[in-house]
């Protein structure tokens, strides 16, 4: 069985270590964040891991460790990003996971 505590661990690194861009992309490295969203997906505590895992890997296209990582962030932070992109590109998704009555949203 994995350790949680460090798998979350990991996880928060990798999401909050960030490199600082080249000078001369600043502006369209900024442009670009703005476009940038999440998709987030929230705990309910209702839905099984199983279940937010096979959404994941259906809804998000996944594989099994991510959604699994994803689904332990979610019962034990609140909330994961499981996705970043436009809002165009993430709005499907974000449908499809509320169809499933899981609660995500778009930040």
């Amino acid at each position: 069985m994995p350790d949680f505590d460090l798998l979350i661990q990991l996880f928060d690194k990798a999401m909050t270590s960030k490199t600082a861009p080249h000078k001369e992309n600043n502006e369209d490295h900024e442009v670009r964040n703005k476009k940038e969203k999440f998709l987030v997906l929230h705990n309910d505590d209702y839905h099984t891991f199983d279940y937010v895992i096979d959404a994941l890997i259906t809804v998000c296209e996944h594989d099994m460790i991510q959604a699994e990582q994803c689904t332990l962030l979610v019962h034990y932070k609140g909330k994961c990003d499981v996705k970043k992109g436009s809002f165009s590109y993430l709005r499907p998704m974000k449908n499809a996971l509320i169809q499933r009555e899981l609660k995500a949203t778009i930040d």
